[in-house]
């Protein structure tokens, strides 16, 4: 009898004590539950001689006690298939922001001249914004530039820049050879045929007037 008495005073005091749920103050708390905020406006009274954590600690507690209190009571409470959840108000305090807001971008020389000019959404004439819609369609956003360029053409999306090697045509290398064993190369050669070939058309042109007229002079 006197084991399992000592033993059951030993466990009655080694169990924590059970804190009250209610928390009583000289002057209520006030709430922000959009930003789980209580303000406690009663001085914090501390002992010169007695450590610091157990009065803090304390008053810590009573105001986490007080905004659960405070949430359970006001707050709207549904049940689904996550949980239970709570439903928070707005917030009423304003915080101070950490970073100064961002400042808006200043235009580019084209939206400075296209304001000025009434180009593309500046345009105030009637039908223009469908213009510039249709004008749009022809533009595709790519993700790797984060701009948006034309679909084809100068810079399209359809043009890839990472396919640098290009495998030659057979034909073409020959030219290409056969040119460099002439001292020039296949773009020199195309512009020579090309002049040629002007010549050519021309020489044609003259004999084509030279034949009209002997024949209109019969």
């Amino acid at each position: 009898m006197a084991n399992s008495a000592t033993e059951a005073k030993s466990a009655s005091k080694s169990k924590p004590e059970r804190l009250p749920i209610t928390v009583s103050k000289p002057t209520p708390y006030t709430f922000d539950l959009g930003h789980l905020l209580a303000n406690d406006p009663n001085p914090l009274e501390l002992s010169r001689s007695a450590p610091l954590n157990g009065p803090l600690k304390a008053t810590a507690r009573d105001g986490v006690q007080s905004i659960l209190n405070q949430l359970l009571t006001t707050c709207q409470i549904t049940s689904s298939q996550q949980g239970v959840l709570l439903s928070l108000p707005q917030p009423s305090t304003t915080l101070p922001r950490h970073k100064p807001l961002p400042t808006p971008k200043p235009p580019t020389k084209w939206e400075l001249f296209a304001r000025k000019k009434g180009i593309g959404k500046y345009n105030s004439r009637p039908g223009a914004a469908l213009a510039d819609k249709e004008r749009r369609k022809k533009l595709v956003y790519d993700e790797e530039s984060g701009e948006w360029v034309p679909r084809w053409g100068y810079k399209g999306k359809n043009k890839a820049d990472d396919e640098w090697l290009v495998e030659v045509k057979e034909k073409d290398w020959k030219k290409e050879e056969d040119a460099a064993a002439k001292g020039s190369s296949i773009r020199g050669m195309s512009r020579t045929e090309r002049k040629d070939r002007i010549k050519r058309n021309e020489r044609k042109m003259r004999s084509n007037e030279r034949n009209a007229k002997k024949s209109g002079g019969r």
